[in-house]
């Protein structure tokens, strides 16, 4: 898994893993799901990510494991 900020274009983005993207779909206003193959989710983009978090809450994620 990779988690990437990229500030120039103020998104966030979760890439499950290497699979090839075959389509993307936004499906809230500013949230995009990359789909492979197999029609199963392999990344997630947040659009304008700066309007929905602070510079400081991005600068540090924590990772939970329940």
């Amino acid at each position: 898994m990779r988690i990437s900020i990229n500030r120039e274009s103020d998104t966030l983005y979760f890439r499950l893993d290497e699979s090839r993207i075959v389509e993307s779909e936004e499906v809230q206003p500013g949230v995009i799901l990359d789909y492979d193959k197999d029609n199963r989710v392999v990344g997630v983009e947040f659009l304008r990510i700066s309007s929905r978090a602070s510079v400081e809450e991005l600068t540090s994620i924590q990772f939970r494991t329940v």
